[in-house]
């Protein structure tokens, strides 16, 4: 694991405190979307589907600060639409920073090399570089071609300015695992942090519903991806996550793990499933049918296996159990082991 040792003791800190004063559902990653537009149009994505008078709107740095300490979770996720695009968000991540959240500012680094100007090196701010695969594989997923360089490159002059730098990876069904697993050679020589990798998010307003991950295919893909892993390689992620994506172990969906709060609230159940919104955290916690979700109870997540949802499973199994303790330790120094 490439987690900074901070990280890994505030969230370990945060988690042990939770489930020592028995708390049933807590969030680790807020999901912060302060805007849906983007400057791509990639066929898997179902943000940038909304009219205009949707994606003219975006949040305030007030409310996004706000909302993250009414969550109250120790990491902060901003997806989008494109981060990079809102002409406030130096400041929103600077407030974040303030708080000693752990921000992951996620993005297509198209605007990246010109933006660094704005923001300032900490251990509490990572850019999370969105890659799906070499350059063949990311210039087609994003629907354009020369994006690929145009990332590699803001990736080097962020790291050359002191930044920290990981990647996220979001895989489909055409992934060809040598492939993928050539890429993960690409982004260490570079020099990333940690990268990050999940299947496909099923998005309902995605161009392209044809993509999309079976379990049985997410299985047999990731297991092909990690078999052997090279020491090199690093991920930014749970390894009892990474099992669970391998088919080695089971869990039952938290989406309550991954809370998004965006310009229409708190939405209701997950970054990915759209059913209805909340005004406040308290209501998106206490009032949610949580019970109505995850694989075998709503059609929708039949298939999903997506960090959103699971990532924070297997946290939680990480601190509640011996078992996913000792599984974890095992998992981090001996990936390999069967």
């Amino acid at each position: 694991m490439s987690v900074p040792v901070s990280q890994m003791y505030t969230v370990a800190h945060y988690a042990l405190s939770q489930h020592l004063r028995g708390v049933k559902r807590y969030p680790l990653v807020m999901m912060l979307e302060p805007l849906f537009r983007c400057n791509l149009e990639c066929a898997g994505c179902g943000k940038i589907q909304y009219p205009d008078h949707i994606l003219n709107r975006r949040l305030t740095p007030e409310q996004c600060l706000a909302a993250a300490d009414e969550c109250g979770a120790p990491i902060v996720s901003i997806p989008g639409g494109e981060p990079l695009i809102h002409p406030e968000m130096p400041a929103i991540a600077e407030g974040l920073v303030k708080r000693k959240k752990y921000v992951y500012l996620c993005t297509n680094a198209i605007l990246l090399e010109r933006k660094l100007q704005d923001y300032t090196p900490s251990k509490y701010l990572t850019f999370s570089i969105h890659m799906d695969g070499l350059k063949e594989e990311h210039d087609h997923a994003v629907c354009r071609d020369g994006v690929y360089d145009v990332a590699v490159k803001a990736i080097k002059a962020a790291l050359a300015k002191g930044f920290r730098v990981t990647t996220n990876t979001t895989l489909f069904n055409d992934a060809a695992p040598a492939r993928v697993r050539r890429f993960f050679d690409e982004m260490m020589e570079l020099g990333v942090e940690g990268m990050m990798i999940s299947p496909g998010y099923s998005y309902e307003k995605a161009p392209d519903q044809h993509s999309f991950l079976s379990r049985d295919r997410t299985h047999s893909l990731f297991a092909q991806l990690l078999a052997q892993r090279k020491r090199g390689w690093q991920f930014n992620q749970s390894p009892l996550f990474l099992e669970f994506l391998m088919g080695k172990r089971e869990y039952e969906c938290t989406p309550w793990g991954n809370p998004t709060y965006n310009i229409f609230g708190w939405q209701r159940p997950c970054y990915l499933l759209q059913d209805g919104y909340a005004s406040t955290f308290r209501e998106l916690m206490e009032e949610t049918e949580w019970e109505r979700y995850g694989t075998g109870r709503h059609e929708q997540c039949r298939d999903c296996m997506v960090h959103c949802g699971y990532e924070a499973s297997a946290v939680k199994d990480t601190f509640s159990s011996w078992g996913g303790f000792f599984g974890t330790v095992r998992a981090t120094l001996f990936p390999n082991a069967v």
